[in-house]
């Protein structure tokens, strides 16, 4: 069974129904550990040597969070600039996260329409988050496609709040247990995309 760790980056997490009805849906999980970065280190004092030993610890390292400004909340910026440090992540001697899975878990207020090449933002989810590809591909990860809730200003329906939570938890489980198809993720332009094709066995 692999260990997954989800880093949640969420500033106002008490306003947040989707991130919140994701987080509930995978909290309790064998093997899944919620690192929440707002509430741990409220002050941006991150502790390098602990976020060093859960990554080592876990064999699959997400990012929930809102999308803030095509980018992330700033928590997971800092993170990244004081844990990834040479010689550990990367460099001739930074093999610490080899191998391991990463990709993010997103909110984005606007509908998915607008996140295309044609679209309003002129970007797709997918481009907007090249950085931590290429901060994965450097650090010798396997970067995947973003989960991508849209829409979430318009408000959604509850249904398709629930539909969105249990997909996350069918993907978390699948990464989990090594049932998904992992060189037909990466194609994909969303990891939500179709997941009954990603999940072997169904």
């Amino acid at each position: 069974m692999n260990k997954v760790l989800i880093n949640f980056a969420h500033p106002a997490k008490s306003r947040s129904k989707v991130n919140k009805a994701l987080r509930k849906a995978v909290e309790g999980l064998d093997g899944i550990t919620i690192n929440d970065l707002y509430a741990t280190y409220p002050d941006f004092m991150i502790d390098i040597e602990r976020e060093k030993q859960l990554c080592e610890d876990h064999d699959i390292i997400i990012f929930q969070h809102p999308l803030y400004w095509y980018s992330t909340p700033a928590i997971i910026k800092e993170w990244l600039d004081l844990v990834l440090e040479h010689g550990w992540a990367y460099g001739s001697d930074g093999k610490a996260l080899t191998g391991k899975i990463l990709f993010q878990s997103i909110s984005a207020g606007a509908d998915a329409s607008t996140y295309r090449t044609d679209g309003y933002n002129g970007f797709s989810l997918r481009e907007l988050t090249s950085p931590l590809q290429a901060t994965a591909k450097l650090c010798g990860l396997v970067w995947l496609p973003p989960f991508a809730v849209t829409g979430v200003h318009r408000g959604l329906e509850v249904e398709k709040t629930q539909s969105h939570t249990e997909d996350y938890r069918r993907i978390i489980i699948a990464l989990r247990d090594s049932t998904i198809n992992i060189e037909h993720a990466k194609q994909l332009e969303l990891l939500n995309t179709d997941i009954n094709q990603l999940i072997k066995g169904n």
